[in-house]
């Protein structure tokens, strides 16, 4: 009876309230210590206006809201569900490029009755790996080349779609997050080179028959930001002001001028990350890194150690795009990729964004969670 007993202790010492919650204690703790240092940074970014960091606070509940939820669904719902969420995506992009609300000479949007006006691309950030996942685990693990060639259908696919929005930013990260799977998949470095001489010989028929006239010349602007430092330079050139004028400790808090005195465009948004480091300097900004870091390694934890295929692959593509947001964003604020309008993960303001990255860190707790509870 003693040994029953202290065997039932066991068990509920096991079912703390984060596996009753499906949470995941470390990784939950790094998004709230993330999502705080954002508010701290956008109340300067926005130039001390508390109606945005209101507004982005009242995003991250919902987002919040939103992670709580997925993580209660096992991983498998997820799957069974995949094939139909990604029809329903792929009509949602059609439907913008026939009836969208159009804004900055893009059509990227969607305005339903009853309902917020929306991007349908957002969700196919996640939508897209839970697909591919879902089709490349049905076999045996690694793909044949001919379900590799499918699972890459499922993902151009939406990239053409969100491209003739046009949308580039997003149609890469879409892309990325599906190509991470099929890469995670296991397939052969013959393949690989092969995808890469593919996109080599592409890239030029992309700049001829594909990329808009801003689009390239944000690729011009890239090569020499001096060649116009009034115009399509403006950008990088204060940007990168912003950032070596931070010096090792920075300015100090609300004491950056590039952004308070209005040269750094865009400082709550795209280049909050140049604001951040003018006023915290290097240490703010390996601070931060550092934050990222331990987030896309828990992240990928959690995805090494999932019990089934789909979890592991679609695990390993979300980390994977969430590293994708950090790296494109930093390196583009720093000159060193084309402005492609990504934001910074959790740090710049805007919804859509924020809500889809909480969304995918859910579904990273349901793979997390629903685990341990089958091991215990």
């Amino acid at each position: 009876m003693l040994g029953v007993k202290e065997g039932g202790e066991d068990l509920i010492r096991k079912r703390s309230i984060w596996t009753m919650l499906h949470i995941d204690p470390l990784l939950f703790l790094l998004l709230i210590v993330l999502m705080a240092g954002g508010l701290f940074i956008l109340y300067s970014g926005a130039d001390r206006n508390l109606m945005v960091v209101k507004a982005q606070a009242i995003r991250f509940g919902i987002g919040l809201g939103v992670m709580l939820f997925l993580a209660q669904l096992d991983p498998a719902v997820f799957r069974r569900w995949a094939p139909w969420l990604y029809l329903a995506g792929l009509a949602g992009l059609v439907a913008v490029l026939l009836v969208g609300i159009g804004a900055k000479g893009a059509q990227r949007w969607l305005s339903l009755p009853g309902l917020p006006r929306f991007q349908p691309s957002e969700g196919m950030k996640m939508v897209v790996p839970m697909a591919t996942a879902w089709y490349l685990s049905r076999y045996y693990l690694p793909p044949t080349f001919s379900r590799v060639m499918l699972g890459l259908v499922i993902v151009l696919v939406p990239m053409a779609l969100i491209i003739l929005q046009p949308d580039l930013g997003t149609s890469l990260l879409v892309g990325a997050a599906g190509i991470f799977v099929v890469f995670f998949a296991g397939i052969s470095w013959k393949l690989i080179s092969a995808f890469f001489a593919i996109v080599a010989v592409s890239t030029p028929l992309m700049w001829f028959f594909v990329m808009k006239e801003y689009q390239k010349q944000r690729v011009l602007t890239l090569l020499d930001p001096q060649s116009d430092p009034l115009g399509a330079g403006w950008n990088i050139i204060q940007s990168k002001t912003a950032i070596g004028s931070g010096g090792l400790d920075g300015k100090g808090w609300l004491q950056g001028t590039q952004s308070h005195l209005e040269f750094l465009p865009e400082s709550h948004t795209d280049f909050i990350v140049a604001v951040m480091a003018e006023e915290f300097g290097f240490i703010g900004m390996l601070i931060l890194i550092t934050l990222y870091f331990l987030i896309i390694l828990r992240c990928l934890y959690i995805a090494s150690t999932a019990q089934d295929s789909f979890s592991r692959l679609l695990g390993g593509a979300l980390s994977m795009t969430f590293f994708m947001y950090v790296f494109v964003n930093i390196g583009m604020v720093s000159g060193l990729l084309p402005v492609v309008g990504v934001p910074l993960p959790l740090i710049s303001y805007g919804g859509t964004s924020a809500i889809t990255l909480l969304a995918a860190f859910g579904i990273l707790m349901s793979i997390q969670t629903h685990r341990r509870m089958i091991a215990a």
